[in-house]
C-alpha cells in the first residue's frame, strides 16, 4: 500500500497520483502523475513510486495530453439527422438522448424481448463489467459480445482453455504480486522465459507489462521467442522460432514430444497434480521434430533444442499472446503450451507460471450480472447452439459471428434490433470482413454508439452518440490482475461522463431495482465487496441456492473507493503453490478446482462436449497445405495485428504526435519477394485476399520469411471525409476487408485472422480507380466492388 500522498501542489500545478486504464490507451493499468491546472491537463509523468510500472510509461500515454485537449473528441450527446452515412448530426441534452434510449429499448423488449437487444464492446479495459452488466441487468439480454470479433479471438480461447483444463488464469512470474517486486525473498527470476506469439514490450497485453521482461533480462534470464517476425525481443534471445503462421500448436506438440520422449519433464508434479498424461504422451508421438519442421518451417535441430534448453531450466515461464487465439486452433494450441509449463514443473512456482485473480477477488469481468437475465432467456444466447462452452457456462459473452449471421438472414433464431456499441470501432478494427460487418449494421434497427471521438462506426451506423469521458475524467478502479488501483476524476471535458456514469443513469431509468446506487462510487464501492446490507436487492443475481447464500465478490475487507483513491494501490496477500495449501478449491482440499483436483492434459469435459481432450493441430483453412489451388492465386501467408508503439489498435490516429512517428500504414515484405514483385520501398501495394483487397506502404525486410508478409491493422484516416462513402477512409488500408468472419474452431473460439492467404501487387493509375469502400453505398454492396478487381 503507498505511503506516499496521493495528491499535492507543485507551484500552480496539482499533482495526482492515479492509474491510466481507458482509450485511448493500451490494456494495462499503469501508474501515472497527472499535473493539472485550472482543472484542466496539463502534463502526464510516470509515478515513480508506482511498483507496477516503476515510472515508465509508453509514448501512448506521455502523449494524453494531446488527446485530452484533441478538438477532434465528442462534446456533448448527438442525434442523427440525416440519413445513416452522412455524418449529419443534431446536438441533443443527455436527458433527452436517455428518454430516445428507453423508449426503443423498452419498445423492443416489449415486442421482441430483450435478446433482440446487443451489448458490444471493443477492447474492454475500464468497461470490462459496466457493459455486461448494463446488457444483463438492464437490457435483459444474454447478448453481450466482443465487437463482432469473430471466434472471441482475443484471450478468450486461452482464457475458456484454462477455465476447463487448470480452473484459473496463469501469467509468465515478473514478481508483480508483490508490492516490493524483485526484492521479494520468495521472488526468484526464471532462468528462461519462452516468448509466444507476442511482442509484449509494445503490446503490453492481458495486464502484462513487457518491459518485466527486459528487468528479468538484466537479471540474467534468457530467452526463446516463437514469432513469425524477428522482434527486439527475438533478436536477443537465445532461440527465435520462426515459425509459419497458424502452426503453433503442432510446434508445441514437437515440444511436448521432445520433452517427454527423452524424459525430461517433472515426475513429481506429473504423477502427484496432472492427469491424462499416457493420454498426451501417447499423442505427441504423432509429432516427432522432422514433422513438425514441415509443418511450422522451422527446423529440427532448434525445435528440439528449445524444448531441451526450457525443458531443464529451473525455473522457467512462457509469456503468450493474441497470436494463440488468432487461428482455429485457439483453444488447443492454448491447451498445448499450457501442457508445456504443466509437465515441467513450471506451474505456481516462483519464476514459473503462476495462478493469477484479480485484486481482491474484485473483478467479475464479463459475467457480471449475468444471473439478472431468466435462465430460458439464457438458453437462448447467441452461440448456445453450436458452442458447448457457452452453453454450459464456461464461457461469458455471446458468439459475435452467429449475432452476425442473425442481422444477415432475416432474424434465425430471432432478430437483432438494436445495438449498444461502447467504444469499439467494430469495421475499422474488431470485426473481421469489414465491408459484411458494415452492411449488416447498418441493417439493425436502432444504434447507440458510446465512444470518445467520431468513428467509422459512428457515422454509418449510430443513432445517437454519446461521449465518453477518459481516464482522468472518470471515477473507477483497474483490477484484472493485481494491484487494486485507483482511477480517479481530476478534470470534465465539455458534457462528456464516465462510461459508469451513462451506464448508471441509463440502468436506473431502465431497471431501477438492479441499479440502486445513486452515485458511480456507491457503484464502486457495491463492486468492490462493501455495501450488501445496503443494497440487497442488487445482490439477487449472486445467490447461490447450493449454498444458501451470496456469493463471495470482493474482499476487500472494508476499504472503499474513495479510501483506495487515497491509496492509490492495494496489493492482496500472495502465496505461490496455492494447490498445495487448500487455496484454489471450494471446499479447501489440496489440488486444482477441476473436477478431479488436477490440471487436466487430457481434458474430459471435452469428450463430453464432442471435441477432441488433447490437443490436435488443424491447417488453417486458407494455407499451401489446406488449399493448394488457392494457394497458386494467392502465395502469400499473411499475418497481421502485430502492434506498433504509436497506436493501440484502432485509436491515437487524430493524435499529430503520433501521426508524425507514424503517418501511414505498413506492409511489411521480404527484399527477395518484393524484387520478384517489382515492388520497392515506399511503394504503395495491394495486399488481395479472396474476400478483398486494401492498400498499404510496403517496408523490406529481411527478418521476414519471403513466403510471409506482415500488415497493419486497425488504419483509417480521421483527417478524411467522414461521410459515406469515405467514412474516413475506413475501407482504404484496413486490412479487415480481407479476413474473415465464421471461420472458428471446433469449440466456436478462434479465428484465422493472423493467417490467412494473399497476394500483392504495386498501386498503379490504371488498378487504383476502384478504391475499396467506394461503391459499398453507391452500387450495392462488395460483391460490385469485388467484380471490378483486375484478375
Amino acid at each position: 500500500m503507498s505511503a506516499k500522498e496521493w495528491q499535492w501542489q507543485e507551484g500552480e500545478y496539482t499533482v495526482t497520483r492515479s492509474t491510466h486504464w481507458s482509450g485511448p490507451g493500451c490494456h494495462d493499468g499503469c501508474g501515472l502523475l497527472y499535473y493539472t491546472k485550472d482543472d484542466k491537463l496539463v502534463k502526464v509523468e510516470g509515478d515513480l513510486d508506482n511498483p507496477y510500472n516503476m515510472g515508465r510509461l509508453c509514448m501512448r500515454c506521455l502523449n494524453q495530453v494531446e488527446a485530452y485537449n484533441s478538438p477532434q473528441r465528442l462534446k456533448w450527446p448527438l442525434k442523427r439527422v440525416g440519413e445513416r452515412g452522412e455524418n449529419k448530426w443534431e446536438r441533443i441534452s443527455w436527458d433527452e438522448a436517455y428518454d430516445i434510449i428507453v423508449e426503443k429499448v423498452k419498445g423492443i423488449q416489449k415486442e421482441f424481448g430483450g435478446k433482440s437487444i446487443v451489448g458490444m464492446e471493443g477492447t474492454g479495459r475500464n468497461i470490462i463489467w459496466q457493459v455486461p452488466y448494463l446488457t444483463y441487468a438492464a437490457f435483459g439480454s444474454p447478448n453481450y459480445v466482443l465487437g463482432f470479433l469473430s471466434g472471441d479471438s482475443c484471450y478468450l480461447p486461452r482464457a475458456a482453455q484454462q477455465a476447463v483444463m487448470n480452473s484459473d488464469f496463469f501469467v509468465a512470474d515478473c514478481g508483480q504480486f508483490f508490492e516490493d517486486r524483485y526484492n521479494n525473498p520468495e521472488f526468484k527470476c526464471p532462468e528462461v522465459i519462452m516468448i509466444w506469439g507476442n511482442n509484449p514490450i509494445i503490446s503490453n497485453g492481458d495486464g502484462f507489462f513487457g518491459h518485466w521482461i527486459v528487468d528479468e533480462m538484466r537479471m540474467g534470464a534468457k530467452l526463446i521467442v516463437v514469432d513469425p517476425r524477428l522482434t527486439w525481443l527475438a533478436a536477443r534471445a537465445d532461440y527465435w522460432l520462426q515459425l509459419r503462421p497458424g502452426t503453433d500448436c503442432a510446434l508445441a506438440m514437437g515440444m511436448l514430444n521432445v520433452i517427454i520422449n527423452e524424459d525430461l519433464y517433472d515426475h513429481d508434479f506429473v504423477e502427484n497434480w496432472c492427469s491424462g498424461f499416457e493420454e498426451l504422451k501417447e499423442r505427441v508421438q504423432e509429432y516427432p521434430t522432422d514433422k513438425v519442421a514441415e509443418i511450422t518451417w522451422v527446423p529440427k535441430e532448434i525445435i528440439e533444442a528449445a524444448a531441451r534448453r526450457y525443458a531443464k531450466a529451473k525455473p522457467a515461464s512462457i509469456q503468450w499472446g493474441l497470436a494463440i487465439d488468432q487461428q482455429v486452433t485457439g483453444i488447443a494450441t492454448a491447451q498445448a503450451v499450457n501442457s508445456l509449463w504443466a509437465i515441467t514443473g513450471n506451474t505456481d512456482v516462483p519464476g514459473g507460471n503462476i495462478i493469477a485473480k484479480s485484486g481482491f477477488n474484485v473483478d467479475d469481468g464479463y459475467s457480471c450480472g449475468y444471473g439478472w437475465v431468466p435462465k430460458e432467456i439464457q438458453e437462448e444466447r447467441f452461440g448456445n447452439e453450436k458452442n458447448p462452452l457457452k452453453k454450459y457456462g464456461l464461457a461469458s459473452t455471446a458468439h459475435g459471428d452467429t449475432c452476425l449471421e442473425a442481422i444477415e438472414n432475416g432474424g434465425h433464431p430471432y432478430p437483432v434490433k438494436m445495438l449498444w456499441l461502447q467504444t469499439t470501432n467494430t469495421f475499422a478494427n474488431m470485426a473481421s470482413e469489414a465491408p459484411r460487418v458494415y452492411e449488416a449494421m447498418k441493417k439493425v434497427d436502432f444504434n447507440v454508439v458510446v465512444d470518445l471521438f467520431m468513428t467509422p462506426t459512428a457515422v454509418a451506423c449510430a443513432d445517437i452518440v454519446l461521449p465518453a469521458g477518459m481516464s482522468a475524467e472518470r471515477d473507477s478502479f483497474r483490477a484484472w490482475f493485481a494491484p487494486l488501483r485507483a482511477i480517479t476524476k481530476l478534470t470534465q471535458y465539455e458534457e462528456c461522463k464516465s462510461d459508469e456514469q451513462i451506464i448508471l443513469d441509463l440502468g436506473k431509468r431502465l431497471h431501477p431495482e438492479a441499479f440502486p446506487w445513486e452515485t458511480v462510487p456507491d457503484w464502486l464501492n457495491w463492486k468492490m465487496g462493501n455495501d450488501k446490507d445496503k443494497y440487497p436487492d442488487a445482490f439477487k443475481y449472486e445467490w447461490s441456492e447450493e449454498g444458501k447464500k451470496f456469493r463471495e465478490r470482493g474482499n476487500t475487507q472494508g476499504l472503499t473507493y474513495s479510501e483506495l483513491k487515497e491509496n492509490v494501490y492495494i496489493y492482496p496477500e500472495w502465496q505461490y503453490k496455492k494447490y498445495e495449501k487448500g487455496l484454489l478449491r471450494r471446499d479447501r482440499q489440496p489440488g486444482f478446482n477441476t473436477a478431479d483436483g488436477k490440471v487436466q492434459l487430457y481434458i474430459d469435459l471435452f469428450d463430453a462436449f464432442d471435441v477432441d481432450p488433447l490437443p490436435t493441430h488443424i491447417e488453417p483453412p486458407e494455407s499451401p497445405y489446406s488449399a493448394p489451388e488457392l494457394y497458386k492465386e494467392y502465395p502469400l501467408i499473411l499475418t497481421s495485428g502485430a502492434r506498433s508503439w504509436e497506436f493501440f489498435h484502432s485509436e491515437h490516429r487524430q493524435q499529430p504526435t503520433m501521426r508524425m512517428f507514424h503517418p501511414q500504414p505498413l506492409v511489411e515484405i521480404h527484399p527477395d519477394t518484393a524484387k520478384n514483385l517489382g515492388i520497392q520501398e515506399g511503394d504503395w501495394v495491394w495486399i488481395e485476399s479472396k474476400r478483398g483487397r486494401c492498400k498499404q506502404i510496403a517496408t523490406l525486410k529481411v527478418a521476414i520469411d519471403p513466403r510471409v508478409v506482415s500488415a497493419e491493422h486497425g488504419w483509417w484516416f480521421p483527417e478524411k471525409e467522414g461521410a459515406e462513402p469515405s467514412l474516413f477512409g475506413t475501407f482504404d488500408s484496413n486490412i479487415n476487408n480481407l479476413t474473415s468472419q465464421c471461420q472458428n474452431g471446433p469449440t466456436g473460439y478462434g479465428a484465422p485472422n493472423k493467417n490467412l492467404l494473399c497476394r500483392i501487387y504495386k498501386v498503379t493509375e490504371e488498378n487504383s480507380k476502384i478504391m475499396p469502400g467506394e461503391q459499398v453505398t453507391r452500387r450495392g454492396g462488395w460483391e460490385y466492388v469485388r467484380a471490378q478487381l483486375p484478375e
